[in-house]
């Protein structure tokens, strides 16, 4: 017969244990479920159907020569503009489509875009790999600032705060539908950083020697005059 003595005592606290595992085991799920939101997202490629330049009115639409338009306005010092669809169709016509690495038999890159909004655009490259489509996509911001040499051009990659009130991380860009904070564009800089060589002479053109660049909804204007050189009718704004 059991003595009193070795019976559990009914006053004495119970241990936490329990509790402490099953708060890890909720924490695992809820980290779980949200890795699980992340990849199913980030495998949704976004909707194109926005942009100009998309469908297939595009492929039978005139071209615009972006590299000679901006020629043009340097050489004669006047701003132009261009809208998305102008860029968008300019690219399909001239980027050449290749994909190289470890995955040059399974993806391959389909179309380059780019979509303009207030104060900044999104590159977006649209890929295919194992035949599924996905995009992946960096926010590029352009400012101009008067240096001791003169005009100096920084190119930032965010899009703005997730929230006025949060300013850190920006928005770096999307992959997929999924909007990614800016430390992660280092999954795909080397890809942008080919693209860019890509195209040095139209960079050179659109970014160093214009004076101020002006993004908007749907369009961009480019301006090779200097605040000071320019009337009441011109971009009063980088």
């Amino acid at each position: 017969m059991l003595s009193t003595a070795s019976m559990a005592d009914p006053t004495k606290p119970k241990s936490g244990g329990g509790c402490f595992s099953t708060l890890i085991t909720l924490v695992f799920l809820v980290a779980a479920i949200g890795l699980g939101a992340a990849v199913f997202f980030i495998a949704q490629p976004q909707d194109l159907s926005d942009l100009g330049g998309y469908g297939p009115a595009a492929k039978v639409a005139p071209v615009k020569d972006v590299k000679a338009v901006l020629k043009n306005s340097l050489d004669r010092g006047f701003p132009v503009t261009l809208t998305e669809a102008d860029i968008n169709i300019w690219l399909d016509r001239t980027l050449v489509r290749k994909q190289g690495g470890s995955l040059g038999s399974q993806a391959s890159l389909e179309r380059v875009w780019v979509r303009l909004e207030d104060g900044f655009a999104e590159v977006i490259m649209e890929r295919k790999i194992l035949n599924q489509p996905f995009t992946v996509s960096m926010f590029v911001k352009v400012e101009k600032m008067e240096g001791p040499r003169g005009l100096v051009t920084e190119v930032k990659l965010d899009g703005g705060p997730y929230h006025p009130d949060v300013t850190k991380p920006p928005r770096g860009g999307r992959f997929g539908k999924l909007v990614v904070p800016q430390g992660f564009l280092i999954l795909i800089m080397p890809a942008y950083e080919k693209l860019a060589a890509s195209f040095k002479e139209e960079r050179s053109l659109g970014i160093e020697e214009m004076s101020r660049i002006k993004m908007e909804k749907g369009r961009i204007i480019l301006n090779p005059r200097a605040p000071a050189d320019s009337d009441s009718l011109l971009p009063k704004t980088f």
